[in-house]
């Protein structure tokens, strides 16, 4: 009888250890925090998704919230990895040295900035000038740029985005977009207002781009894979993460080295943008 009770004992013994065990394993989880740039979050998505399926103990967090907003999170301690689709500004890494914060730049892919409209639109090409001119609110009917005799709707991201930096630097020159534009907080966001409305003009990131929308040439010259990458297109730019050196662990690294590698450059190009 002392026997069974003792084989018994041990029995329960083993089931606590393993529950214990099983527990500590899933404590133990390490959880990777990314933030910023909706431009760069299908790439993340799609590549997180196939690194944890290959690195069970890592669970990664992503969140879109603008370029800015990714960089604050990475400056104020918030995330391991901000997405931004613009360089880090002179202010923001002065802002993260004052904090002991050595930001590290890793160009994860390539990416273009394309005018979109309505597909009923019969414009297929812009220059420049032309869509300076649109977003500062000096042409303002479609007539103006070879349209129909109809009112231009100017659709544009809001100031926390990568994006709309970009677009503010290379299209506009650093003028201001006319005060009645559509800001919207998401490229996904402006395809939607793009698709329902005959009048709009947008821009988005080139791996948004689908068939609720129009694309247009910039110059006469197409959004390609091959122009982006020559950055023949004149709306070219890199795609970033930043990461901060002091704090970089083996799991972050890790992450980052897979997106950096065949297997992570290869899904970049499947979700249609141009590996670096």
């Amino acid at each position: 009888m002392k026997n069974k009770i003792k084989g018994l004992s041990v029995f329960i013994m083993s089931i606590a250890l393993v529950s214990v065990l099983g527990g500590c394993s899933k404590s133990e989880k390490k959880k990777i925090v990314i933030k910023g740039s909706t431009t760069v979050l299908p790439i993340t998505q799609k590549a997180a998704e196939a690194y944890q399926k290959i690195n069970k103990n890592v669970s990664i967090s992503i969140e879109g919230s603008g370029s800015g907003n990714g960089i604050r999170a990475l400056i104020e301690g918030n995330c391991d990895i901000a997405n931004a689709s613009r360089a880090m500004k002179s202010k923001e890494k002065r802002k993260a040295s004052s904090k002991g914060i050595m930001a590290k730049e890793i160009v994860v892919a390539l990416d273009m900035i394309v005018p979109v409209v309505h597909p009923t639109n019969k414009i297929g090409n812009l220059t420049l000038d032309q869509l300076k001119a649109i977003y500062e609110g000096k042409v303002t009917n479609w007539k103006e740029v070879g349209g129909d005799n109809e009112n231009i709707v100017v659709v544009s991201r809001d100031t926390s985005s990568g994006t709309y930096e970009v677009w503010h630097k290379l299209v506009m020159k650093k003028q201001e977009v006319k005060k009645n534009s559509l800001l919207q907080a998401s490229n996904g966001a402006v395809l939607t207002t793009v698709a329902k409305n005959k009048k709009a003009i947008g821009y988005v990131g080139y791996g948004y781009l689908n068939n609720s929308i129009k694309p247009l040439t910039v110059n006469g010259i197409q959004g390609t894979i091959s122009n982006g990458k020559s950055k023949t297109y004149p709306i070219s730019r890199d795609l970033y993460m930043y990461v901060n050196r002091h704090k970089l662990n083996k799991e972050t690294q890790g992450f980052i080295d897979f997106i950096l590698g065949s297997q992570g450059q290869r899904l970049v190009k499947e979700t249609g943008f141009i590996p670096r």
